[in-house]
């Protein structure tokens, strides 16, 4: 089964709802881990910096997304940790992902909306393309 699975998030309710997938997995088995992964997106990260106006505002910002999932977590006793990373989210979870052989990525779609995501793709797509493991979408 999935022992090493990959929760990528941004702090959305998809997000939440592809938490609350992968902990339905971990309860099927004696052992598991959830790595929480965060992808700090620098071509956000400087309007971020320019909003807030300081580098520790933007992180305490950065982490309050992650609460809501860290309490689903916390509530379920599931052993797991959380990594941010910087750089362009779908690149970054790929090397991650293919880097550390999980067994499955989890994550939410965005709903770009269907043009928008015809001529960008999304992260979700760029991912499932691109890791060598299988990879659950939550919508």
């Amino acid at each position: 089964m999935y022992q090493n699975i990959l929760l990528a998030v941004d702090g959305s309710d998809n997000s939440l709802r592809a938490t609350t997938e992968a902990l339905k997995l971990m309860e099927l088995q004696q052992y598991g881990e959830i790595e929480v992964v965060f992808v700090a997106d620098f071509g956000k990260s400087r309007d971020e910096v320019l909003r807030y106006g300081d580098i520790d505002e933007l992180e305490l910002s950065r982490r309050q997304k992650l609460f809501p999932i860290e309490e689903l977590l916390k509530q379920q006793q599931t052993t797991y940790t959380i990594k941010v990373l910087h750089g362009e989210p779908g690149q970054s979870l790929i090397r991650h992902a293919n880097d550390h052989g999980f067994d499955l990525v989890v994550m939410g779609s965005r709903g770009l909306g269907s043009f928008k995501e015809m001529v960008l793709g999304s992260v979700s797509h760029k991912v499932a393309r691109g890791v060598k493991c299988p990879v659950l979408i939550v919508k």
